[in-house]
């Protein structure tokens, strides 16, 4: 399996479905949107329960997301120290899907 095929197979899709209100969080998470978030497959189907992602791009609702979950979440802030599973790290346009044999 080549590199792209690889990254291709990491791709975690979803949507944004509403914004989540807080009057008191954590202070790493001062300045930070937080979305609710539906996972979804290549297909735009929904895969398991929605979750809280905070935005690094700019999101609305009803937009379709790139997002990475886990540590990997973290890496798009300067402190690594920041509460999050779910971080929103790209705006999708277009998915084009070409069938494969």
């Amino acid at each position: 399996m080549s590199n792209l095929e690889k990254a291709i197979n990491k791709l975690k899709l979803g949507k944004i479905t509403g914004k989540v209100w807080a009057t008191i969080k954590d202070e790493k998470l001062q300045g930070t949107i937080l979305y609710l978030m539906q996972p979804m497959d290549e297909n735009l189907n929904p895969v398991g329960k929605e979750v809280v992602a905070v935005d690094t791009v700019g999101s609305r609702e009803d937009d379709i997301v790139y997002w990475v979950g886990a540590a990997e979440a973290t890496f798009v802030f300067d402190d690594r120290q920041i509460p999050s599973d779910v971080s929103i790290v790209g705006l999708v346009d277009r998915l084009d899907l070409t069938k494969r044999n």
